[in-house]
């Protein structure tokens, strides 16, 4: 007789329970067995851990059998004209066995090993075009990315001729009140040289300051009009007053007429270095104040005196000069004007007016005198006959 339905709900409860307590092996069937409690001696402990490792090999044999049938059944699904191996090793070392059903072109049935067989596959894909292939879908990817980085750099040739500074015209600068120096940098230097021919600014590039400033092969004499600079250095507790330090000439053309460093009447208490270029040494040995004040004074009489706010340079040699006679490119209204400002520095003329650097670093009395007259001589006739015209009016009232 079968067991009863109370000795069946009694075998459930304690598979339930064996399996809680993680029991490996399969618990007895029947009607009278007592429920097994969890292993308490080392030989029990034992045999569970010896099924539990028989569990999980049949486990992993499992899985490995099944995609190597998996693999087995995609390749028999697909009809190939190359003969398949009539062996195919799986994963877990078992061989599964494949039909040779596929023959090729000459109609013969012919045996390929497993590696060759894998190479043959790719080989007929492509060549079939049945279906795209890692190789095939490799060489698609190789030519989108050559078409994405062509696109790419057609897109950087558009942006760069878009990009592409247009030289601007003469219709273009319009801006006569901005330093050349300034728009070159801004714009470039092609819209710099419209705004200096605009200024009236057209000298070359190329020639330095000396060509612009000196006349060559000219006369290196006295002439009708001469400019004159000086260079001071500080005395008093601050050197805050100034007395002169260096006195250079020049005539018409350029030509340094008279160069001499003069020796201090007072304790020099700042050099000024940085600006006049005066060291100690330069007039420790100089000439005497007065030899210089006397010698500059005949050179001066009866000529027109040029120069940069010359009333500071009169001053410190303590010398006097006819107002008529007098050039200040510092004052002369045409010159205010054009650079808009009221003091216009002598630097600021000469990048403005003959696009010169002057003053760039420690100052040279000799080419501050020679910027002076070169800028004299740039308005000369307008200048003399607004002079000459001044002078009528006065006698005329």
């Amino acid at each position: 007789a079968g067991p009863s339905g109370a000795a069946r709900g009694k075998s459930r409860k304690r598979r339930k329970k064996r399996k809680a307590l993680g029991e490996a092996a399969a618990a007895p069937k029947g009607p009278g067995m007592a429920a097994v409690g969890p292993p308490r001696n080392p030989q029990e402990f034992s045999s569970n851990w010896k099924a539990l490792q028989e569990l999980l090999k049949q486990k992993a044999n499992n899985s490995n059998k099944s995609p190597s049938m998996g693999q087995t059944d995609t390749k028999k699904k697909q009809p190939l004209k190359a003969a398949k191996s009539p062996e195919v090793p799986a994963v877990n070392g078992n061989v599964v066995k494949a039909k040779s059903t596929n023959k090729m072109d000459n109609g013969s049935a012919k045996d390929v090993s497993a590696k060759p067989e894998s190479k043959g596959v790719t080989v007929n894909k492509n060549l079939n075009g049945t279906k795209s292939n890692g190789k095939s879908w490799k060489e698609k990817k190789k030519n989108s990315v050559v078409v994405k980085e062509k696109d790419e750099l057609k897109h950087k040739r558009r942006k760069a001729e878009e990009h592409v500074e247009q030289q601007p015209k003469e219709a273009d600068i319009w801006f006569d009140d901005v330093d050349p120096k300034d728009i070159e940098a801004a714009i470039g230097p092609e819209a710099a040289k419209i705004a200096r021919r605009n200024l009236g600014l057209e000298t070359e590039q190329s020639q330095s300051v000396e060509q612009v400033l000196v006349k060559e092969k000219a006369f290196d004499g006295l002439t009708r009009a001469v400019a004159m600079d000086c260079e001071m250095v500080g005395v008093g507790p601050k050197g805050e007053d100034s007395i002169v330090a260096r006195v250079s000439i020049v005539n018409q053309f350029g030509k340094c007429v008279y160069d001499k460093y003069v020796k201090p009447t007072e304790k020099v208490t700042d050099y000024r270095t940085a600006v006049s270029g005066i060291r100690p040494q330069n007039i420790n040995t100089g000439e005497d104040f007065k030899t210089v004040q006397k010698e500059v004074a005949e050179i001066l009489k009866g000529r027109i005196l040029v120069g940069h706010a010359l009333r500071n340079d009169l001053k410190v040699l303590l010398l006097d000069h006819p107002q008529k006679k007098i050039r200040d490119t510092q004052r002369y209204k045409p010159f205010k004007q054009r650079v808009k400002s009221s003091r216009p520095s002598l630097k600021l003329l000469c990048e403005r007016l003959l696009n010169v650097q002057v003053q760039t670093a420690e100052h040279c009395s000799i080419q501050d005198a020679q910027a002076a007259m070169r800028l004299y001589t740039l308005e000369k006739k307008k200048w003399e006959a607004a002079v000459k015209n001044k002078a009528n009016k006065k006698n005329g009232k």
